[in-house]
Formats: C-alpha cells, sequence, structure tokens
C-alpha cells in the first residue's frame, strides 16, 4: 500500500500577475507587513487583492497603498475596517536607503508582486522595476506564444 500524502497548502495568498507584464522587474526584496488582526483573519481566507497596489517611500518609511483586503462580516463588529489603507512594510535601514536611491537617481519604481505566508507571517514581495513601453509589451506576447506553440510542436512529435 502506498502513503497518502497531505498536500501542504499554498503559501501564497495573493500574486500581482499584471506587474510582470506592465514593467521589467529587477531585484526582488521581501518585506514584512503591519496589520490589524481582522487582516490577518481575512488573509488565511485568501481576501486579498494587488492588482491595484503601489508602493512608496516616505520619511524614510516604506509604505504600501492600494492592496485591498476584503474585511469578513464576522470577525469585525466593533472596529471601523478599511479595506484599502495604507499599510507599512518592515525593512531594514540599509534596504530602504538602496531602495531610496533607485528611486530617486535611476528613475525605478517600487511594485508590490506578491503576498505570502513565512512561518506564519504575512510577507510582500516588492520588486524594483522599470516601465515597459508598448512595443515591448508586444514582444513578450509574441514570444510567450512561440513558446507555448514551439511545446506544442515539440510534444506532439
Amino acid at each position: 500500500m502506498s502513503k497518502i500524502k497531505k498536500q501542504k497548502p499554498s503559501s501564497t495568498i495573493a500574486l500581482n500577475k499584471r506587474a510582470k507584464f506592465d514593467y521589467f522587474l529587477e531585484d526582488r526584496i521581501e518585506a514584512g507587513m503591519v496589520l490589524q488582526g481582522w487582516e490577518v483573519k481575512s488573509l488565511r481566507l485568501g481576501k486579498a487583492n494587488l492588482a491595484e497596489s503601489y508602493v512608496f517611500i516616505k520619511n524614510h518609511e516604506v509604505w504600501i497603498s492600494g492592496c485591498t483586503i476584503v474585511p469578513l462580516s464576522t470577525s469585525t463588529s466593533h472596529i471601523q475596517t478599511e479595506g484599502t489603507r495604507v499599510r507599512k512594510l518592515l525593512l531594514h535601514s540599509q534596504e530602504i536607503a538602496r531602495l531610496l536611491g533607485a528611486v530617486e537617481r535611476k528613475g525605478y519604481t517600487l511594485v508590490a508582486t506578491a503576498l505570502y505566508w513565512s512561518k506564519n507571517k504575512v510577507k510582500c514581495e516588492i520588486a524594483l522595476a522599470k516601465g515597459k513601453k508598448e512595443f515591448d509589451k508586444r514582444a513578450t506576447m509574441k514570444e510567450r506564444d512561440w513558446n507555448r506553440d514551439k511545446s506544442r510542436i515539440l510534444k506532439g512529435g
């Protein structure tokens, strides 16, 4: 008899798939998030969206805005919840200084690419990104289509 393996639940909460299409993602950094209790409960159920979010630096602190966490009706009765509030990201001061230099001098943008669990803590992956032009996006789509066709040809014999 074979042993039945339990599947470990995915640690990924939310992905920003649009970021890979709109930006050239270069350097990725893991940051912690400052959350309230109801937000953690919602994230355990996967009720988060990073599609409209962006990251900015203000007073040598890193913040994420536009990250939507849908409040649960059962967990919040006495607290006024705001699903799209600005949340603080936790980074070391050296990392903040490096990001600040890249954003101000080199023209990079900070983009949130993923939310995931790491040792029962919520982490946000942010990336230094350069914006793509329209022809870059078309080239990406053409390359993706060619790779798909190539795999079909090789698979078919």
